[in-house]
């Protein structure tokens, strides 16, 4: 019994942690937001240049978790049935067997999602909320667990699709990577980073222990002021000067369940106001729509500046 407490306990994280930060030197805190979403049953958008080792990060994850992994190249060409799968006809048998797509496995990168088109964008909608596809009337179920890293270049614009309201509402949190520090892109010139793709880079929990962790956070309790933090931060979204459009309230829920999540790590059974005050801006961000023109990059930073004067001034409980 002592065994499997130990097995259970919140250090089981901060060692899933560790495992994906031994590839990905210097990120801690990118890290733990991913963390962050995968216990709490979100999905990730990482806005950044390419090179900065999102797919690595991906993968450093399927494999610490022991899970399937699979990378979609997103292309002006690609089709819904490339990613969910289709009937085909089997003459020996004189019937049509479904041959499953990349979708059908439990960590998913969707690299340059907005480099398909908004037809082929939406076969992820009913995958990234409800965990389940619907090919020609037949609703199959995903893995679990299961989490999409959707990729896009926030400076690029020729050849790509913006993606729609309705699917960035369906990320849990929006980050970016950023570039190493000096000292940690030396350490990764220096090979000091871990190889995911490597033979001796081993599983650190079994994938359904991440289930289990999943359901402790909807145990995590959050004070009624708490709540009304949540919901005066998303009310100032709504009604901004500088917004087109506020936060929805998916929105709201991500914010909840993403400082549930949060606490657990910290090794909480209850959520503070500091919870919410961090995860505000990955999980609100992308969620709004600002006016005027301007390329993803500089939107992303004026949601930023918008999200951090909303903190500054709604008063959080003590």
């Amino acid at each position: 019994m002592s065994e499997q407490r130990n097995n259970q306990s919140p250090a089981r994280l901060h060692e899933l942690a560790s495992s994906i930060g031994r590839v990905i030197i210097g990120k801690d805190e990118v890290i733990s937001l991913i963390l962050t979403a995968l216990i709490g049953r979100g999905h990730v958008l990482v806005e950044d240049i390419p090179g900065v080792g999102k797919t690595t990060m991906a993968h450093a994850l399927a494999k610490s978790i022991d899970c399937s992994f699979r990378r979609i190249q997103f292309t002006s060409d690609l089709l819904p049935s490339d990613i969910l799968g289709t009937k085909v006809y089997d003459p020996n048998t004189g019937r049509f067997e479904f041959m499953s797509g990349p979708i059908f496995n439990s960590i998913i990168l969707a690299d340059e999602i907005n480099r398909t088109t908004p037809r082929t964008q939406s076969a992820l909608l009913e995958a990234m909320n409800e965990n389940q596809v619907t090919i020609e009337g037949e609703t199959l179920d995903l893995p679990s667990p299961f989490m999409v890293i959707a990729t896009q270049n926030p400076l690029e614009h020729y050849g790509t699709y913006p993606l729609p309201d309705s699917q960035l509402d369906r990320f849990m949190m929006s980050i970016s990577m950023g570039y190493p520090g000096l000292s940690d892109e030396k350490r990764i010139l220096d090979g000091v980073g871990a190889d995911p793709y490597s033979e001796d880079f081993s599983p650190v929990i079994p994938h359904d222990e991440v289930s289990y962790w999943q359901s402790q956070v909807d145990k995590v309790k959050m004070d009624g002021e708490v709540v009304d933090y949540i919901i005066s931060i998303v009310d100032r979204t709504r009604n901004h000067r500088s917004l087109r459009l506020g936060t929805s309230p998916r929105g709201s829920i991500a914010l909840m369940q993403a400082s549930k999540s949060r606490a657990l790590l910290e090794g909480r059974d209850y959520c503070l106001p500091d919870d919410v005050k961090y995860l505000a801006g990955p999980v609100l961000s992308h969620r709004l729509l600002i006016g005027g023109q301007a390329t993803l990059d500089e939107r992303r930073r004026a949601a930023g500046e918008i999200i951090e004067e909303i903190l500054d001034e709604v008063p959080a409980p003590l």
